[in-house]
This record gives structure tokens, sequence and C-alpha cells, in this order.
């Protein structure tokens, strides 16, 4: 048992060092920023603050395990509130659906929009759902892909095959549902995997379980920056030495495996374990020893990026739900805009309402925050005039959506080539898309095997993309540790 440096003081990095300092583990994070958070950001604008990462918070099961772990209780560190509705889905012909709990409820909202006929057949689905959610959840989600012995079990694949986890997701979900909007309501996930739902698989229908029927949460003070800091604390409180503003330069391994962590301030840290747990493609581009290389990584492709603009405005909107998706008319054409690496036609939008946090804004005030998908820097070439035209494009589509002239409103952007400023490989701050060729085994390994000690979380390892399969990847990378080098 030695000493263990995490690299990275995102999601994933911190679930890893809280695991592991509760274990009683020496664990030193580095983290290049100064804030804990990585990928869930924050920034501010004169008096106004923003969350810059992941809005959409599901299944908190799995934040409070990672509390537990350290034993602590989520709900002291990190109150949460349930939304309602979890998201507004606003249709081009005008039309709305409220995502809302409990399955009597949603198929009353179902039934209010699409029929009694089609409220049938949500239960239906939605009992598919729960299904697929329950196999997939030991067989892929839950599992540490790095080991021959956590491979999915033949009867699991044969179930989930039945199930039609395996199918493409948009036939998957017509194939129960009829109503192009509650089709729409339930295939717009495939873009959390970087696909569109023509090429995800039916697998991926589990992320709507999670979110239209598990429930979408918010924190009650401070934003979903607050998930970071109420971990980093934790982590301390645990007995992790946390270091901010300090950039890791280089893995040092030899035959026998990681050997110690070299920082940009001349040190050398000593670790017989380290956690890589931030961009892995970068991390390949100079700071991870020689033998560390990863096959998968040889033709990596990157989900597709996204314009966001963060507004300050000085009035309420009231009724207005935290979370808005404003759907296009173009539905398959904006996907395979994004595909050809070109801007979307005829965007699809989210809209984060977070009026419940606040601390965002001053009184009488609150925050807006617009995301539009962009291709990546892999797929497209991002001249400097195409960002004032995306921005100038989508103010004009937001005016005409019912919020106003919000041109002269305080704003913070962000175009693909900011996010690669930021250290995103391709622009994307979304990393490899979820293609059959990059899922569950087939996704960046979460260890070296050629290099014992060396241990990877994050986006880029399975499970994948979000806030739960972060959180696990972490808690893998330390399970791992705790159980000694194989």
């Amino acid at each position: 048992m030695g000493p263990t440096v995490v690299i990275g003081a995102g999601l994933g990095g911190l679930a890893a060092a809280m695991r592991l300092a509760a274990a009683g583990r020496d664990v030193t994070v580095v983290e290049a920023r100064d804030v804990p958070g990585g990928c869930c950001g924050t920034a501010r604008l004169g008096e106004y603050r923003f969350d810059t990462g992941p809005s959409v918070l599901t299944m908190p099961d799995v934040l409070a395990d990672a509390f537990a772990a350290a034993g602590e209780d989520l709900e002291t560190w990190l109150p949460l509130r349930r939304l309602d509705p979890y998201y507004r889905l606003r249709y081009h012909d005008g039309s709305h659906l409220d995502v809302v709990a409990g399955e009597d409820a949603m198929a009353e909202e179902v039934r209010r929009l699409c029929g009694a006929a089609e409220a049938g057949r949500y239960r239906r689905f939605r009992a598919r759902l729960a299904e697929l959610f329950a196999v997939e959840w030991d067989a892929f989600i839950d599992r540490d892909m790095t080991r021959l012995r956590h491979l999915a079990r033949p009867a699991a694949m044969a179930r989930l095959a039945a199930l039609g986890g395996f199918r493409r997701l948009d036939r998957l979900v017509a194939g129960h549902l009829t109503d192009p909007r509650l089709i729409r309501a339930h295939t717009f996930q495939a873009l959390y995997v970087g696909l569109s739902p023509r090429q995800a698989l039916g697998i991926y229908a589990v992320i709507a379980h999670m979110d239209t029927v598990g429930g979408v949460y918010f924190p009650r003070h401070g934003g979903m920056h607050a998930i970071p800091q109420a971990m980093a604390a934790v982590a301390e409180k645990a007995g992790a030495l946390l270091r901010y503003g300090v950039r890791a330069v280089r893995v040092e391994a030899d035959s026998s495996g990681v050997g110690g962590v070299r920082l940009d301030t001349g040190e050398r840290l000593a670790a017989r374990d380290v956690v890589v747990a931030c961009d892995l493609p970068s991390a390949h581009a100079g700071l991870l020893p020689r033998g560390a290389g990863d096959w998968r990584l040889r033709r990596p492709r990157y989900s597709p990026s996204c314009l966001v603009l963060h507004f300050g405005l000085d009035r309420r909107l009231p009724g207005q739900a935290h979370h808005t998706l404003h759907f296009g008319r173009e539905w398959h054409a904006s996907f395979a805009d994004l595909a050809r690496g070109r801007p979307q036609g005829d965007p699809n939008l989210l809209v984060t309402h977070p009026s419940s946090d606040s601390g965002a804004a001053p009184a009488g005030h609150t925050t807006l925050t617009v995301l539009e998908p962009a291709p990546n820097l892999q797929r497209a070439r991002w001249g400097g005039g195409l960002t004032p035209r995306l921005e100038e494009r989508l103010l004009g589509r937001l005016a005409d959506l019912g919020y106003g002239d919000l041109s002269g409103a305080p704003r913070l952007g962000f175009d693909p080539p900011g996010w690669a400023a930021l250290g995103h490989s391709a622009g994307t701050p979304f990393a490899l898309d979820h293609r059959f060729r990059q899922t569950a085994w087939f996704r960046p390994a979460g260890a070296a095997r050629r290099v014992p000690g060396l241990h990877f979380a994050g986006m880029y390892t399975a499970p994948g993309v979000g806030v739960p399969p972060v959180l696990i990847s972490g808690r893998l990378a330390a399970e791992r540790i705790l159980e000694g080098r194989r």
C-alpha cells in the first residue's frame, strides 16, 4: 500500500479520491484549475454566476453512494430537490409535453397531447424501459469492463437482444409508440451519447428511463457546481490533499509500474497508483508513460460539440420550466447536419432556467443558458466568422420563441474552439461518442494493462458520458486500487 495521486478534480477523480481517502489511503489530488469540478465548472459575469457543465442530474442514489462510501450523508452536504416538471418539451407546431413524476401523471400528460390509445402504449413502453434498465445496470453500466470476468453473461446479452437493446434506438421506440412527438421525447437522449437516434443502439433507451422515469434533480443551493464542491470537501475531510492551480506534466513508471507524478512546479509526487481523470487523448499526447497506449483510441470518434450562451437577465421569467427543449421542425435533418460537420439548419435547443438557484443572480434577476448542438472540430473547420453568425441566428430564434430581445443582455459564450482552448479534444466537452465500437468493452479501458497502478476515470472510459457514469468510473478505479494490483 502506497500513496495515490489523482490527476483532475472532476467528478470522476473526486469520486475515486473520496473512497480511497476514506479507506485510509494517502491521496493527493492535483487540479490545474483553481476550483474543483472539471467539466462541472462555474463562471461569473459581473453579478451573475453560471454552471458551465452538465445541467441534468439523474440517479442521485449514485451520488449518495459516493458520499456514503466516505461515511457521509448526501442530504447533509448537498440537499437536492426533484424538478417539476423534469423537462418541458416544446414542438414546432406549438404543442408541448411536460415530463412529470409518476406513471399515472405522465400517462395523463401523454393522453392530453396524444390521445388515450397512445397513453396506453406509453404505459407498456414505460414497463419495457424498466426491464431494459434492470438488465443493463448489472450487465453494462455498473460493471468494470477492464476485467474479463466482468464481461456480460450470455443470458444477459440474450435478454437485452430480446428486449430490443441491439436494435436502432429510433426503431425500438417507434415499435412501441406512434405519435412523432412522443417518439422524440424518448429519442432526443441519443444526443447525450453523441449519436442520432438512427445510429444509437436501443440500449440507450435507458437514458430516457433515467430522466423521464427516475427523475431530474438539482442542488438546493449553489447550482450544479455545488456537487464537486461538496465532494471535494468530503474528500478533504476524509484526509485527501487537494492541490489547485497545479498541473501534472508526466506520470513516471518503470517495469514494475507507476512510480510518481511530475508537476509543473518541478515537484515529484511519489505514487504507487495514479488515477488519470482528465481529457484522455490529451493525456496520451504527453502525460502518460510509454506502454500506456490503448488501441481503442487509435481512431477516436468524438461526440458533437455545442454552442452555449449564458445570459444574465434583469427580469424574472414566471412560468418558465427549469429545462425546456425546443424541437426544430427538421428532426432527422438536424442530426444529419452534425454528422456532415455542418451547423444544424434547424437546431434543437436546450434552455436551462435555474430559477431556484437564488445565488446565481441579484434579486429580481435571473440567468438563462441556451445550448445548441454544433459539429466538433474533428468534423468541421470552425472559421472565425461562424460563431458570430450562429449567435446572431440563435438570438433571433430565442426572440421568436418568446424570450424577448436578449441582444443587450450580459452574456458569456462557449463554442467548439473555446472548448478546445479549455483542453477538450476535438473541441467537444462530451468526449467520445457511444457508437458500438466505443461502448462497454470497446471504450478505453479503466486500467493500463502494461503499466500496473495506472487507472482512468471520467467520460472517456466506461461506463461513459453523463454524471452517473462518470461517478461510477471513479468508484471502479478506487475499487481496483483497494483490491491491489492485478
